[in-house]
């Protein structure tokens, strides 16, 4: 590990003096210091966050709830306020089963959505990878269980979060703040992908910093649910998950988001499978149809073929969740089958 200078600031002004070349903020250090650890980083100067109290805690504000990025995932899964439950109730799932107990401790939700793919050619750093600055993805034609099924190219790695999925599929927004001052972006523009002008997975600056993070209300009817499947029940990354949000006028489906995770460099709309859900009613022909609207321009790889259908199912089975949730509330039946 490099030598670096550190600061521990108490307000986000102190912060903010802190901004320029060679900086990281330091949340919950669950990724960054074992990046550094690596010599995958090398940053000159840490300024910690942990005393910044603007940067924690749920708010209601008046279109919808801003989430402070120092937030930890426990809090996220375990002490959401009562007014909030059901409109972050998504998140909430997606928090807990967010690594292991200790992590999401510790792990901030800021922290979270910027944490670094663990492609173990990238987390190698005897290996020069395409998104370390190399020329080209070495999972491209290596070992590439785990990798990019959707999306992927110049880089096949997978974005690790489950609140990013859970978020895109609330229309969430990302606030990120510099000395000039703060503006929000949307999720699935905050999350720009791997590309030949920028080797990361998001559009942030390096003279900036996520503040928070912005959930509106939806007023109507509706649900939501988080599906996710990996190599151990608990505490591991999503070999493919799929965050859904379903919002209903009358009988019939007036919006529908579908979020993936684990199957792009980053987490990705399917838009075909909302456009397939948009004015019809939930069944299981319109989920059937939906799930497989989700895969569509899937290019798997040697390896990672089995995530077509894993990718299916993950979406299948929340959509059926949101159905049966909305027949429970409503006293109508739940006709969707369960399991995945």
């Amino acid at each position: 590990m490099n030598q670096f200078a550190y600061a521990r600031a108490t307000t986000l002004d102190e912060v903010l003096e802190a901004v320029g070349e060679g900086w990281r903020p330091l949340a919950g250090g669950t990724d960054l210091l074992g990046m550094m650890k690596r010599g995958l980083l090398g940053p000159e100067r840490l300024v910690s966050l942990q005393r910044v109290e603007s940067l924690s805690g749920i708010e209601r504000r008046e279109e919808g709830w801003f989430i402070g990025a120092m937030t930890t995932l426990s809090e996220l899964a375990e002490s959401c306020p009562d007014a909030a439950r059901r409109d972050l109730a998504v998140l909430s799932e997606a928090a807990a089963v967010s690594a292991s107990p200790q992590l999401r401790n510790a792990a901030t939700l800021g922290g979270n959505l910027l944490q670094r793919p663990r492609c173990w050619y990238f987390r190698n750093p005897e290996i020069r990878c395409w998104l370390k600055g190399g020329e080209r993805c070495f999972a491209a034609s290596g070992r590439n269980a785990y990798h990019a099924i959707l999306e992927g190219g110049p880089c096949y790695a997978v974005h690790p979060s489950d609140p990013a999925a859970a978020l895109m599929a609330l229309d969430g927004e990302v606030e990120l703040t510099g000395r000039g001052g703060s503006h929000r972006v949307a999720l699935e523009a905050f999350f720009s992908g791997p590309r030949q002008t920028a080797r990361s997975e998001t559009s942030l600056r390096e003279d900036a910093l996520i503040t928070g993070v912005f959930v509106p209300v939806v007023a109507e009817r509706g649900g939501a649910a988080y599906v996710k499947v990996a190599d151990r029940a608990a505490w591991d990354f999503a070999l493919a998950s799929a965050a859904v949000s379903i919002v209903y006028e009358g009988e019939s489906v007036s919006r529908a988001r579908i979020a993936l995770g684990g199957v792009a460099p980053v987490p990705l709309r399917a838009r075909q499978a909302e456009d397939r859900l948009s004015g019809s009613r939930l069944s299981e022909e319109a989920i059937e149809a939906a799930a497989e609207a989700a895969t569509a321009g899937v290019h798997p790889l040697g390896e990672n073929g089995y995530k077509v259908q894993l990718a299916k199912a993950v979406v299948r089975e929340a959509l059926r969740k949101v159905w049966r949730g909305l027949g429970s509330r409503s006293g109508a039946p739940a006709r969707a089958s369960e399991g995945i």
